[in-house]
């Protein structure tokens, strides 16, 4: 028997179809096998994080293939595009960092203006601890990295080390499961996206070498016309994008790394609904009364239905899987081949014992120290049912830096491919270890203990519910 597109229960009525169930919710043999598995595990918290890992082991097996110069090779193929007499013309490894990961930072600029507005930073007392923490982890990383390369060449990369990977920090905490409170989970995710926004100034302030202020002032100038069309409540998606595109090749030319442009446009998109959602209900009711819709009510019904739900939260959900199951893994596959030849005089290179140190120790060094200080202080609290060896579990937890240390790697030692190749090594095992020691400080903190704390809490919400 068919089941629904949303593979929730089964359809008795055949009518229902009228011309037959959809390919997805049919029951041939690739629909039943291939494509409803791969759409559930989409579904799945961790998926993005699984492929993001499959594309980097991929990377590394490339790399160090019978044939590694391919991957040279294929990545820095160069591909131009014209316009009249201006055009760009960069490596595919150039376009991956450049261009398409314009929709991973875009998200994440989403993401900060959601919770700015109607999240977690929207509260002082709720934000406080993990603001606090995630600066506390930013800088002792950063001051660890330099301490051990010093202010050479290679200090330029200390950047590399403050960075948390929201996608696969979330995934690591996803398998643990109900072992891991909601309050902690909350902790963890508000500092990720704190992180992010000390990243993204990091890269706009420190990762900028030269600057064309023309250009820098014709891309500041679109964003200003972005803001007045939003003011007057222009709602044209097409429009937007070609201003954005245009704003992303301004950025490109100035000096700034074009990927800002993205969040700069993430910020800036509106994170109230247009218009109220009981406009849509009145117009539904009204269109359906008659019990048929014509192809202008569908229409007007479904501009109704969108605009009754925040922008950000739309731009969101329908670019959250381009992002995490395109975007982050062609980044990771284009990034993450480094030849391990050399690996062992790599790993003890200054770079990657610098990068391991800030990511392992560093990472949850800062995060307990800054929450500490910020409890005594009376600046915040221990989220509910959180100890001091789960935030340090956290804490190590959030020394998963992988993609944005990869990009910020890319940017901090762009005349040395040897100091590149040593930063990605030290990238990779810190990544690993910190996953690991995470994981394990985590399960010994927790013990079960706050699993049945959630149970417990559930069961008391469900009796409050029914009192």
């Amino acid at each position: 028997m068919p089941i629904t597109p949303h593979g929730s229960s089964d359809i008795a009525d055949d009518d229902v179809w009228k011309a037959g169930p959809s390919y997805l919710a049919s029951n041939k043999p690739l629909a039943r096998l291939v494509a409803r598995p791969i759409r559930e595990f989409l579904r799945v918290e961790t998926a993005g994080s699984v492929l993001l890992l499959l594309a980097a082991a991929i990377a590394l097996l490339w790399a160090n293939s019978p044939v590694a110069s391919s991957y040279d090779t294929f990545w820095h193929t160069p591909l131009g595009i014209d316009f009249g007499s201006v055009g760009i013309e960069q490596t595919l490894q150039h376009w991956v960092n450049d261009a398409l990961m314009v929709i991973f930072f875009f998200v994440v600029g989403l993401e900060i203006k959601y919770e700015l507005v109607s999240g977690d930073l929207r509260d002082p007392k709720t934000a406080a601890l993990p603001i606090v923490a995630a600066i506390g982890g930013m800088v002792v990383p950063a001051a660890i990295y330099i301490a051990v390369t010093g202010f050479g060449e290679a200090g330029r990369g200390w950047g590399i080390p403050m960075a948390t990977d929201i996608a696969f920090a979330v995934g690591v905490i996803g398998l643990l499961g109900r072992r891991i409170p909601s309050a902690a989970r909350l902790f963890l995710l508000t500092l990720a996206i704190v992180d992010d926004i000390g990243a993204i100034i990091v890269i706009a302030v420190f990762y900028t070498d030269e600057l064309d202020l023309w250009w820098l002032a014709l891309a500041i100038a679109l964003l200003g016309v972005m803001i007045v069309l939003r003011k007057l409540r222009v709602w044209s998606v097409p429009a937007y994008i070609g201003i954005g595109v245009v704003l992303w090749f301004a950025l490109f030319q100035s000096g700034v790394h074009a990927t800002l442009a993205g969040v700069a446009i993430g910020l800036i998109t509106p994170a109230r609904a247009l218009l109220n959602e009981d406009v849509a209900r009145s117009y539904a009711r009204t269109a359906l009364a008659d019990q048929h819709l014509d192809p202008d009510e569908l229409g007007r019904l479904r501009f109704l239905i969108a605009e009754s739900v925040p922008m950000v939260e739309r731009l969101q959900t329908t670019l959250h899987p381009l992002s995490a199951y395109v975007a982050l893994p062609l980044f990771a596959l284009a990034n993450a081949g480094v030849s391990l030849d050399g690996f062992g005089e790599a790993v003890t290179s200054p770079v990657s014992l610098g990068i391991i140190g800030g990511l392992v120790l560093g990472k949850p060094l800062g995060i307990v120290l800054a929450s500490f200080i910020a409890v005594k202080l009376g600046l915040g609290r221990l989220p509910d049912r959180t100890s001091w060896a789960m935030i340090t579990g956290l804490g190590a937890i959030a020394g998963i830096g992988f993609t944005v240390s990869l990009f910020i790697a890319g940017l901090s030692f762009p005349e040395s491919q040897a100091l590149t190749d040593d930063a990605k090594i030290g990238i990779i095992v810190a990544s690993v270890v910190a996953a690991l020691v995470g994981v394990v400080v985590l399960l010994l903190a927790t013990d079960g203990a706050s699993e049945d704390a959630d149970e417990d809490a559930d069961e008391d919400a469900a009796e409050e519910a029914v009192t």
